[in-house]
């Protein structure tokens, strides 16, 4: 069962997300296991340095008489032997450490891959209202600086917080054990209070962590809408307008990042407080312990690196707190985008749709996208296999709707659609949209070469397969000018070439495909009157024999169907070939009337 998270823009910042990343830190539990066992020698190295530096100093102070460190001094015959032994923990602590940082690299690179590409695929399996209600700019961030945040979380989390910890525990002991409680209670108090401090204010400050994130995402996705939509913003001349809503965004961006700054301010002036007050008050208590000869210069040095040593990594300790907050913010929101549920899923073990013949059929079919607005109304629908079916009606009668529940992309509110006696919601939607092909009225190509895009229908398809696609596309006279041929970059979403090529790539795409269904959205509403003879002429080849669905709004286009249906505010109105239904003259004989007169109000047009 997936862990549900709130998205961090309306929740309070949940540790759960820890729990999230365990499975996916188990694939390398060997390597961990080895990081682990390369940090504790790297501690215990560590915990040595003080000590050996204590020993270094007092054998060199002529005027010690320190028991210690004559039993030291004639332990290992001379200093210079002490002086190596701490130029050896010395190496051996960066090494254990680079060892560690080494082996780990795989553990974080890993976790981000695996839950990178889990959230990809997650994202598209869900339903299209997902990807229409949320803008692709603000996914996409969530998703790159979630996955960038699970670097610093498992770095900062595993091989940082806890094993300074842990050495400062120790420390505490050792202080304790050699020097008395006074030294032990100074450094537990203040590590105590810098914890106490930086946990305090950084969750004090996580709202304006989370209100820069949000702020940023707005931004970006203010900038990718506008450039996405370019060929709009320059027809209607908003350039300005656009540039006046992204400075808007930028400026909350910008007033966020001011406050996350002085916060950031007031939490590391508070932070050094603490670190001066309980530095300045364990070397008091030294110096006073050398004064009176209780103490050596060795045992002053000693508490002087333990404070370092200590303060240090607990400085850093804040950082890391810092880092690890606003990391868990980011990973919740790609966390919020992998536990989106999904709507529209495959039963358990449904299996592959199977299609022998290719009859659909749609039965008492209802549907709505909002519930106080119906789209369709009982549809009873059989499109026999091999039949060619036109459907056809004024704007908005449920014409595309029909075809997207063919595709799965919403469920029916009432009824169920079948594609040979097999109820498609009950097969895997993988062999459902396998089995289909379509031709969009828009076409949106990748940023890739011609070639790739056709491809794209059969992506092991061959050169020569590609080739032949696009010849039947009658796409040879474009080729043909194009130096580069097949290897021409189309630009963003196909902007390099026209409507009516872009549409001749979808058609070959589909050729290439050569699904068992066929569906042909407005597929020459893009072409001239020549170049769509030309391709009604392909797609009536490429449709022989298949179960064929035409969505048309020039109704010249299928007078050859085999059958027409005729859609009237969700309901079907008449069906029949265009000579039965021009004698009935009803809807569709209106809509052919209207269509003919149209060339004659165009010449009337001034």
């Amino acid at each position: 069962m997936r862990r549900q998270f709130d998205h961090p823009e309306t929740s309070a910042i949940s540790w759960q997300v820890l729990g999230a990343l365990w499975p996916y830190l188990l694939a390398f539990k060997r390597r961990v296991f080895w990081a682990s066992v390369c940090l504790i020698l790297a501690k215990v190295a560590s915990i040595c340095l003080p000590f050996l530096l204590k020993y270094v100093v007092d054998a060199l102070d002529a005027g010690s008489a320190s028991e210690a460190a004559s039993h030291f001094a004639s332990l290992l015959l001379m200093p210079m032997a002490l002086v190596v032994a701490y130029g050896m923990a010395r190496f051996l602590n960066v090494m254990f450490n680079e060892l560690r940082d080494t082996l780990f690299g795989r553990v974080t690179e890993g976790t981000m891959r695996s839950v990178g590409l889990a959230t990809f695929q997650h994202l598209h399996r869900l339903e299209l209202d997902f990807h229409l209600d949320r803008r692709t700019g603000a996914v996409s961030r969530d998703m790159e600086r979630g996955i960038t945040a699970i670097n610093s979380l498992m770095r900062f989390m595993v091989f940082n917080i806890i094993p300074t910890l842990v050495e400062v525990v120790i420390v505490v002991g050792l202080l304790w054990i050699n020097y008395g409680w006074p030294f032990a209670l100074t450094i537990f108090l203040s590590v105590a209070a810098y914890i106490f401090f930086s946990v305090v204010a950084t969750e004090w400050r996580t709202r304006f962590v989370r209100k820069a994130n949000l702020a940023d995402s707005k931004s970006n996705a203010r900038a990718i809408d506008s450039l996405l939509n370019y060929e709009t913003v320059k027809y209607f001349t908003n350039e300005g307008y656009e540039a006046e809503r992204y400075d808007r965004a930028l400026e909350e961006w910008q007033d966020a990042k001011r406050q996350n700054r002085l916060s950031l301010f007031a939490l590391n002036g508070g932070q050094a407080l603490i670190v001066a007050l309980g530095t300045t008050t364990m070397l008091a208590i030294a110096a006073l312990g050398v004064q009176d000869e209780s103490l050596t210069i060795g045992d002053f040095v000693l508490l002087n690196a333990f404070m370092m040593q200590i303060f240090i990594p607990l400085n850093f300790l804040g950082f890391v707190y810092r880092e690890i907050k606003g990391s868990l913010a980011s990973i919740e929101g790609l966390f919020a985008l992998l536990n989106q549920p999904v709507k529209i899923d495959d039963p358990a073990g449904a299996p592959a749709l199977k299609v022998p013949r290719g009859e659909i059929v749609y039965e008492g079919v209802s549907f709505a996208y909002h519930a106080d607005r119906a789209i369709l109304h009982a549809i009873d629908l059989q499109v026999r296999a091999g039949e060619t079916v036109a459907l056809v009606g004024a704007s908005g009668s449920g014409k595309s709707t029909l075809i997207k529940l063919l595709f799965r992309f919403y469920d029916p509110v009432k009824g169920r659609i079948l594609i040979d006696d097999q109820d498609i919601s009950t097969v895997t939607q993988h062999s459902l949209r396998a089995a289909l092909g379509i031709v969009p009225q828009d076409t949106v190509l990748f940023n890739d070469s011609l070639g790739e895009n056709i491809r794209y229908g059969r992506p092991d398809a061959s050169d020569e397969d590609v080739l032949e696609a696009a010849r039947l596309a009658h796409l040879g006279d474009l080729l043909a000018q194009l130096p580069a041929g097949l290897d021409t970059q189309v630009g963003e979403r196909g902007l390099k070439l026209s409507g009516g090529e872009k549409q001749r790539v979808a058609i070959a795409r589909t050729i290439l495909k050569n699904p068992h269904i066929l569906i042909f959205d407005e597929a020459t509403s893009s072409l001239d009157s020549r170049s769509e003879q030309a391709i009604l002429s392909a797609l009536r080849e490429m449709s022989s024999g298949r179960t064929t669905l035409v969505i048309a709004h020039r109704l010249s286009t299928v007078v050859d169907a085999d059958r027409i249906v005729v859609l009237q505010q969700g309901r079907i109105a008449e069906q029949g070939r265009h000579e039965e239904l021009l004698r009935k003259q009803g809807v569709y004989w209106g809509l052919w009337q209207a269509q003919q007169h149209e060339p004659e109000i165009a010449k009337q047009d001034p």
